[in-house]
């Protein structure tokens, strides 16, 4: 068996005293591991960081085993955050989700395109955590969990959404939403698709895609949130940008 194509590195753990076990997300065979040998030398490290864009080619003799990987750098995006603290704790927190969420070698064509976006707005930090919303947002809706945020599911209107039920992952307006708004999840307007992002609007849709991953994507499986995602929240928040 064998495949070649580009990847990302998202994630890399060792293996013996010289190997790696590299995991990649891939457009073609979704997030998908192999071993790399010499992973862990000096010449390799800085190629196998996470965020990371690499040219990957993947054998094994069957289908099933974890088979090794070729790795040639294309884009070492990685080493370029270094310095920037807020951005690497981005492409951390986007890094340690995809591992944990998305099945292995399940084709996720539109995660792996928006995870190209989001990186290439890193370093732009007015831009980057609202992006980073979105790609949860689309994480869950490739899994098959979207939300619908297009109109009320109370009363069907369209217009003035303002919350999103917990039980149904709905949108419902002001209107019909007010006296449960304790109860409901605060909906931004960037995520219905509005041009313009107001004050705490990362915030509420950071919280949003969080309530929903963790109830419908990760304690089914007996996991949670990824303490790259907690450091994330946190750097956003020591830098005002919630």
């Amino acid at each position: 068996m064998e495949w070649s194509g580009p990847g990302r590195i998202i994630a890399v753990r060792p293996h013996g005293e010289t190997s790696a076990v590299v995991e990649a997300l891939t457009p073609d065979h979704g997030r998908h591991a192999g071993l790399v040998r010499g992973g862990r030398s000096r010449t390799m490290r800085p190629i196998l960081q996470p965020g990371n864009r690499v040219s990957l080619t993947w054998r094994a003799r069957l289908d099933e085993h974890l088979g090794a990987y070729q790795v040639e750098p294309d884009d070492l995006s990685a080493g370029q955050l270094m310095e920037d603290r807020l951005a690497l704790s981005g492409l951390n927190a986007a890094c340690a989700m995809a591992s944990l969420c998305l099945p292995e070698r399940e084709t996720h064509t539109a995660v792996y395109d928006a995870f190209e976006v989001l990186i290439s707005a890193l370093e732009d930090p007015d831009l980057w955590p609202a992006i980073y919303v979105r790609w949860e947002g689309g994480l869950l809706a490739d899994l098959g969990y979207g939300l619908d945020l297009k109109r009320c599911a109370a009363t069907g209107a369209t217009s003035d959404l303002a919350y999103v039920s917990p039980k149904s992952g709905r949108a419902v307006c002001a209107e019909a939403g007010e006296p449960y708004k304790d109860r409901m999840l605060k909906l931004p307007a960037f995520m219905r698709g509005e041009p313009w992002l107001e004050p705490g609007d990362v915030e509420a849709g950071l919280k949003l895609t969080a309530y929903f991953i963790e109830r419908r994507v990760l304690w089914p499986a007996d996991r949670q949130l990824p303490e790259a995602r907690a450091r994330m929240v946190e750097r956003l928040q020591d830098a005002d940008c919630l």
